[in-house]
């Protein structure tokens, strides 16, 4: 896959004990992402922060959290982001969606053996 020029990022900022059907909400929209032949996927561990209902997670040792923050990037063109959307939408009940426009200088793999 080549993608250079005009992109979409979305960035989904959930909790880490977020579920979907069973799974890791985070692991179940990478895996998402891949059977939907998205460019990549990235997942971020917070180490503190807070969402809608103000409450702080942090995985200070004073007060451990089992629900630390997790944002998930993608950034593929702005047509195949928006077929995915519908599919966040259904997957994330609770957190934050954000889509951004950028631009992909470079996105290079190594080539296969």
């Amino acid at each position: 896959m080549k993608i250079t020029g005009a992109a979409k990022k979305v960035r989904i900022y959930i909790g880490e004990s977020d579920q979907w059907h069973g799974k890791a909400l985070f692991t179940a929209i990478v895996e998402r992402a891949r059977k939907e032949g998205l460019a990549g996927v990235t997942v971020l561990r917070g180490i503190e922060g807070f969402g809608a209902n103000s409450r702080i997670h942090t995985a200070s040792i004073l007060r451990l959290s089992e629900d630390l923050p997790v944002v998930i990037e993608i950034i593929d063109t702005p047509e195949r982001i928006q077929l995915f959307l519908p599919l966040l939408d259904e997957m994330v009940s609770e957190g934050l969606i954000l889509v951004q426009d950028c631009e992909v200088i470079k996105y290079v793999h190594a080539p296969k053996e």
